[in-house]
């Protein structure tokens, strides 16, 4: 695992892609990896942001993150993905830190966590949860926009193509997190304890009527009928 950035540390990554008027998304580098990630922003109704899974970006791009609304929550999704998570909290002290209870005590070794996803006051715009079947280690962010439901999940699912530098292939290849959409090998030795009640639950999004996009925290967006098929294709690793 990375050390996490205590400082205002940015790695290369692309531009932001506004997927709704109210679900922003960016995808930047690892260190020394090929594999990409994935921030996800969401604007409440009140003008305030939700960052998952943050990343620091260059300024340009954060001036527009902060014309847009203003930081107020940063959700660590996993004990993984918590590399920028302390220069966040350093850059914007107001933000309130939440994780899922499973990871709470790794995500607090690098930054002060204010609660878990159940602290979060539910809204028709945003809402989280965590899955079962997991030890409460992952969960899922449920944007409402005008087109739509965009489902946002961490590393229980990935949707990517496979690598072909060293740590890539063992990645994707030898430990099965390509390609996408899928549950991989490595998420199901590390997370996944109890199979039925995830897939309960990953059915359950699946056929959510109003179901618009699949976001995941490495690479791909999956939108349209596409995000459908992609927890359905995803469901058929369990």
């Amino acid at each position: 695992m990375p050390k996490a950035h205590n400082e205002w540390h940015v790695l290369a990554h692309g531009s932001i892609e506004r997927l709704a008027e109210n679900a922003w998304w960016v995808q930047g580098d690892l260190p020394n990896m090929s594999l990409k990630r994935v921030m996800t922003i969401a604007r409440m109704d009140d003008g305030r942001l939700v960052i998952h899974s943050a990343i620091a970006l260059e300024e340009p791009l954060m001036r527009e993150i902060l014309e847009w609304g203003t930081p107020a929550y940063l959700l660590v999704p996993n004990a993984y993905h918590r590399l920028d998570a302390p220069a966040w909290k350093r850059r914007f002290p107001e933000l309130t830190v939440l994780t899922t209870r499973g990871s709470r005590a790794k995500v607090a070794e690098v930054v002060q966590v204010d609660g878990t996803y159940e602290d979060f006051p539910q809204r028709d715009d945003v809402r989280l949860s965590t899955l079962p079947g997991v030890d409460d280690r992952e969960g899922c962010m449920i944007v409402r926009s005008r087109d739509g439901l965009s489902v946002v999940l961490n590393d229980v699912v990935f949707n990517m193509d496979r690598k072909r530098d060293v740590l890539g292939f063992l990645f994707t290849t030898v430990l099965g997190s390509a390609p996408g959409p899928r549950i991989s090998r490595l998420a199901k030795l590390a997370l996944v304890k109890d199979r039925a009640a995830l897939k309960h639950q990953l059915s359950t999004l699946a056929e959510l009527p109003d179901l618009q996009r699949l976001i995941v925290s490495h690479e791909k967006v999956a939108s349209g009928p596409d995000a459908r098929q992609a927890l359905t294709a995803a469901l058929g690793y369990l």
